[in-house]
């Protein structure tokens, strides 16, 4: 709110007539006052004051405080004369000591106002002379510049033109210079000369306050309270001079021609320099670094970028290597183990190949000293055609009735047997069919043999499975021992076999060669002692010795699914002892030894090397002939076991595409409607016989109808087994 006096000027005073009349004027003072609100509102208000006059003696400290000033002042009577001056004194009456005081107060008030404005006046001409002389020296400071700067350009000029002449000079000295020499040196601009300011500097300086911003700027004095000192201005230091003050600044006119360019900070030549340095360090390094030769490990597969790690190399650079090797390949590509090998080579790294088989490397122990053999029983196979009493001569040996028990009185499995002789040695005997299709079992059987047991009858002869089995006795490196046998039956002749057994290159010691020949019969028990003698003189010419300190291994004879004890495999150790609860590898099967059995079904805690025994807990039914080991930790068996699976399904793969031939032929069948196919699905009791199954059916393979084999497996008939032979309308032969 604000507030306006609008009678500030209509206050009654004393004055003095000339007359000689002392008068007063009006006691109440009327006026207006405005008050502001906001919003714009606004309101007028009526003001009075009252003044009382009373008579009565002026207060002291008025009288004296007044009576300084009025010694100083001319006495009433002489401030103005009057005309009639016997009729102002009997006319009028005296003035009070409060009407003379407060005329005291109103002179010296007056002086002190002149006394002010003679100040402010010698103030502002001070301030002016000290303008007139800031003026004169900038003058004088542009004179002098534009003089320095007129000496300068001159100098500059004179400089060119010596400049000038002196190349002249060269010029003419010079021999024949080029045509377009002279013309593109007149055509070169010369140097620009560092621009000079046209005009002076323009700098703004704060000029003196007016008369009138001092007397608004003056604080007013309040009725009774003392008046206010006043210093006189003082001019502010001069830091330095003009020329000083300029030197960071920059005018309009040096801007506009260029003369203070920009200026490039040090922090981005220090980051400069610094970068530079780096790269110098760096370009030192690859120069002297050497060049280190590194074994790069090759798989059969590997991709770009896999390389490149491994040589320790950008990926760019095997790409182009391999671009210069007629390559185009992406760092994402897969290349065989030959192109890595040559890239390696270009690099100048050594390449190893290693194989996804190299899992396998070290599964076999190492190779036992002599002082750690020990003699070891002989392992004996049972060979001969089929119904010559092979089966009949071991169980004449073993006191057992092993050929009542299989199917149609002709052995159809692998059989692993261990007999104690009287003299408390032991001989491992491995019995094997005779039948025509059981040609894998009986070259497993010769493949875990030490010795060969040739069983021929004297009364048929030498067979076609007789010579098979003199060939795989031949290919296993084995010695034979030849028993003729059924010598009880009256046409025994048993010299014709031995005439026979020549064709074959099996010579017979009664005709001069090495190969001993014993005559036994089965059916009566005789020479049987001879036979078991043979076999130990054979076994002590061997010098048959082996490790049992050390990790069993061998070789699996037979497998099958039995039903409430799972997968049985029947094993021959041959090196080593196989304890319970050891972790094997067994082909393409795993397990933990769960429990072992001999030929006669009695638990075993161990089994030392050439004892056959039955094992449990494996995972599946091995291949019969494949090779087992025991193994560290499940890991490892685990690794070993998925790679061999893996190959497996590649091979039957391969087999089925090999099966079906090529796109012609397949057209070619379809239309001519020859070839029709048969499906089967066999399933046996042990691996060795579906194994034979599917090589008899396989052969029986016509112009007009050819047999596939879709599965070939061991244990009962199950439901997939049922909704694989419905979906490819399959037979099913178990």
């Amino acid at each position: 709110m604000t507030e306006g006096n609008d009678t500030e000027t209509a206050k009654g005073r004393l004055s003095l007539r000339p007359a000689g009349r002392l008068e007063l004027g009006r006691t109440v003072d009327a006026g207006s006052v405005r008050q502001s609100f906001s919003h714009g509102r606004s309101k007028v208000v009526q003001v009075e004051v009252r003044k009382k006059r009373a008579p009565g003696p002026a207060p002291a400290p008025a009288s004296s405080a007044a009576g300084a000033p009025a010694q100083a002042s001319p006495p009433p009577s002489a401030l103005r004369p009057s005309p009639a001056g016997g009729r102002s004194q009997g006319a009028g009456r005296a003035l009070t000591q409060t009407e003379l005081a407060a005329r005291q107060r109103a002179l010296v008030e007056q002086q002190r106002e002149s006394a002010r404005r003679e100040a402010e006046r010698r103030e502002q001409e001070k301030i002016s002379i000290l303008s007139a002389a800031e003026e004169a020296r900038r003058r004088e400071e542009e004179t002098r510049r534009a003089a320095e700067d007129e000496a300068r350009r001159q100098a500059e000029e004179e400089a060119r033109a010596r400049a000038e002449q002196a190349a002249r000079e060269t010029a003419q000295a010079a021999p024949a210079p080029a045509p377009g020499g002279a013309e593109e040196a007149r055509r070169r601009p010369a140097p620009a000369a560092p621009a000079t300011p046209t005009a002076p500097t323009e700098t703004l300086r704060l000029r003196a306050r007016s008369a009138e911003e001092e007397d608004d700027a003056r604080p007013v004095r309040r009725p009774g309270s003392p008046l206010p000192s006043r210093k006189p201005p003082v001019a502010a230091p001069k830091k330095g001079t003009d020329a000083g003050r300029r030197a960071g600044r920059i005018d309009v006119q040096a801007a506009i021609e260029g003369e203070d360019e920009r200026v490039r900070s040090l922090a981005s030549v220090r980051r400069q320099r610094e970068r530079e340095r780096r790269q110098a360090e760096l370009e030192r390094l690859r120069s002297d670094q050497v060049k280190h030769v590194r074994d790069v490990i090759l798989p059969d597969t590997i991709t770009v970028q896999e390389l490149a790690n491994r040589m320790a190399a950008r990926a760019p650079e095997v790409i182009k290597a391999l671009m210069k090797l007629g390559v185009m390949a992406t760092i994402t590509q897969t290349l065989d183990a030959d192109t890595a090998e040559l890239v390696v080579q270009e690099f100048g790294h050594r390449a190893r190949r290693v194989s996804e088989s190299d899992v396998e490397l070290g599964l076999e122990g190492g190779v036992d000293t002599a002082a750690e053999l020990e003699t070891r029983p002989p392992v004996v196979t049972v060979m001969g055609h089929v119904d010559h009493g092979k089966t009949s001569l071991l169980d004449a040996l073993r006191s057992t009735d092993v050929a009542g028990r299989e199917a149609g009185g002709i052995t159809q499995h692998i059989g692993a047997y261990q007999v104690r002789m009287p003299g408390g040695e032991r001989i491992t005997f491995v019995d094997t069919p005779g039948h025509e299709a059981f040609t894998a079992m009986r070259a497993r059987g010769a493949g875990v043999t030490d010795i060969v047991v040739l069983v021929v009858a004297a009364d048929d002869g030498v067979m076609p499975q007789t010579i098979e089995a003199i060939r795989h006795a031949k290919a296993a490196n084995a010695p034979i021992i030849v028993a003729i046998n059924k010598m009880d039956k009256p046409d025994a002749n048993p010299g014709r076999v031995r005439q026979e057994l020549l064709s074959h290159e099996v010579v017979v010691e009664e005709m001069g060669g090495e190969t001993q020949d014993v005559e036994v019969s089965a059916l009566k028990g005789t020479g049987l002692d001879k036979l078991e003698e043979a076999i130990l003189l054979q076994s002590e010419i061997l010098d048959l010795r082996a490790n049992p300190n050390r990790t069993a291994e061998g070789a699996v004879i037979e497998s099958r699914l039995d039903r409430g004890r799972g997968p049985v495999a029947t094993v021959l150790v041959q090196k080593g002892t196989l304890h319970q609860g050891e972790i094997v590898v067994a082909g393409a099967e795993w397990g933990r030894v769960r429990a072992m059995l001999d030929d006669k079904g009695q638990q075993m805690k161990e089994a030392g090397p050439a004892a056959p025994v039955e094992i449990l807990g494996l995972t599946g039914v091995p291949s019969a002939g494949e090779p087992f080991v025991v193994v560290e930790s499940e890991g490892r068996a685990r690794e070993i076991v998925e790679f061999r699976q893996r190959k497996l399904r590649e091979k039957q793969a391969a087999g089925h595409v090999a099966a079906r031939g090529t796109l012609e032929e397949m057209l070619a069948r379809i239309a001519t409607g020859g070839q029709k196919e048969v499906a089967l699905l066999i399933k046996a009791d042990v691996q060795g016989s579906a194994e034979a199954l599917q090589a008899t059916v396989t052969k029986l393979a016509h112009e007009e109808v050819k047999v596939r084999v879709l599965l070939a497996s061991v244990g009962q008939i199950t439901e997939s087994d049922i909704q694989l032979a419905k979906a490819s309308n399959a037979v099913i032969v178990a």
